[in-house]
């Protein structure tokens, strides 16, 4: 005579091994974060040389004018006054600003699994400076101003990607570059000095040639900023300030977008004292984003037109957001064992409830291996097919029975193809996800609503000796 384990244990040993394999599935997603990780050195590596995610900004007008000020001091316990002199910028916005951008992308590879974007990005521009008519406003006098002394500033986020094909000129005069922002300002870009000693308007015509890697950004600066780019990538992801569907055009043989953007929509002055923000951006190493920012004036990221030359879809993110739904999976086969060994009488140990969760972890680890080498959906047909067929053959030996089998390989085929929605309806995948999880308890409370959970069933010895002959 022998005693079995109550409903109510096996449950519980069930929930302890599944309760056990969240430490391999923690190590899986460490696994994930380490590859990604590896890729984007990869990335990097591939695009050593060569130049960075390239953010550009709207030419500038800085013009030096002289401050005199008196200020009061305490000299051997006498009030004294002196006058000091001192020397700032003005920095002026174009009233408008003209861009017109050919982005020619190249994918790089380093072996067979890393990939990377990089271009040549080809510009053309033009912006128109005017005096402004309110400098009273900011304290300063036409007179203070030093404008033979002027300089135009073009910031560039990562200067060494440009070209010798640079050149600025004004009223078909060219302009001498040079390097940095002049004055003394940090940044990156390049900067010219012009005798603007008239103060009337001008236009400023540039056309330089980028390289870049992964994106492109643009910050708009001025009174009105017209910006139009064209480029054979075929599916490029904008984020920022976003270009409305009519002025957007998505094909096979690549893109053409256009901006227009008012001042009075970024809240920007056209004037200031104080140095806006310039065009430099740091990418780290999980590439999150944060502007350089000058004192004077914040741009966030919302404010700047940003387009991504990137695959459109980050195997890595794909395979993470997987693996958050594998204790579901580990939860769902589970309860079909259990059902199949109280409802049904077939006997499953705990080591083989650790086996079938073993092979469903080893599931995000073959997806992971083969979305490096074949991409994202054959990985998954693989990887879940290989573990539905080597799963539903350890069952049959398990509950001792093929039919029985067969549910489990039905079980893992809907639970599969209900991930793979779930990865491409991320909108939908909570609303899913939980009606799976209604679904399934109502199923279990339904089968098991007959079971005395803490009963004991005592089998005779001749009936088990009997069985096993």
């Amino acid at each position: 005579m022998s005693v079995e384990r109550s409903p109510g244990v096996k449950l519980l040993f069930a929930g302890l091994v599944g309760a056990a394999l969240i430490v391999p599935l923690l190590m899986v997603y460490l696994l994930v974060s380490d590859r990604q990780h590896q890729a984007r050195v990869a990335q990097a590596s591939i695009t050593e040389g060569w130049a960075g995610a390239q953010t550009v900004s709207g030419p500038l007008l800085v013009v030096p004018y002289m401050v005199t000020r008196e200020v009061t001091e305490q000299v051997d316990g006498k009030t004294v006054k002196r006058t000091t002199t001192s020397r700032q910028n003005l920095y002026i916005s174009p009233s408008e600003q003209n861009l017109d951008t050919t982005i020619n992308p190249e994918v790089r590879s380093r072996g067979i699994i890393h990939q990377s974007v990089v271009y040549d990005a080809g510009i053309t521009g033009s912006a128109r400076f005017a005096m402004p008519a309110d400098l009273d406003r900011l304290g300063v006098e036409s007179d203070q101003l030093l404008l033979d002394e002027a300089l135009l500033q073009l910031p560039i986020s990562d200067p060494s990607g440009l070209q010798t094909a640079a050149d600025l000129s004004v009223g078909g005069n060219a302009l001498d570059l040079r390097p940095g922002l002049g004055n003394r300002q940090s940044g990156s870009g390049v900067h010219a000095f012009y005798d603007w000693a008239e103060g009337a308007e001008f236009t400023l015509d540039f056309t330089y040639s980028l390289r870049g890697s992964q994106e492109f950004s643009m910050v708009p600066r001025g009174e009105e900023t017209n910006f139009a780019v064209d480029s054979s990538w075929p599916h490029p992801s904008f984020t920022g300030v976003l270009p409305s569907d009519t002025d957007k055009e998505i094909g096979p043989d690549g893109f053409k977008a256009k901006w227009s953007i008012s001042n009075l929509a970024l809240g920007q002055s056209l004037v200031s004292t104080s140095a806006p923000a310039n065009a430099s951006v740091v990418i780290d190493e999980y590439d999150n984003r944060y502007a350089e920012i000058s004192p004077g004036e914040n741009v966030s990221g919302a404010s700047i037109a940003t387009i991504r030359l990137m695959e459109p879809v980050d195997l890595y993110k794909r395979v993470e957001r997987a693996l958050k739904y594998g204790f579901l999976f580990i939860g769902f086969t589970f309860l079909a064992f259990l059902m199949f060994d109280i409802v049904a009488g077939a006997k499953v140990a705990s080591a083989e409830y650790l086996l079938t969760g073993a092979g469903l972890i080893l599931f995000f680890v073959m997806l992971l291996a083969f979305a490096e080498m074949i991409g994202f959906a054959f990985a998954y047909v693989v990887s879940s097919g290989a573990i539905i067929g080597l799963l539903s053959a350890y069952s049959a030996a398990v509950l001792g029975s093929w039919k029985r089998a067969r549910v489990i390989g039905g079980l893992l085929i809907g639970l599969y193809a209900v991930l793979y929605v779930l990865l491409n309806l991320e909108a939908w995948s909570l609303v899913i996800g939980s009606l799976m999880l209604f679904v399934a308890l109502a199923g279990v409370m339904y089968a098991t609503r007959a079971i005395e959970w803490s009963k004991v069933s005592i089998r005779e010895a001749s009936e088990e000796e009997g069985a096993t002959a």
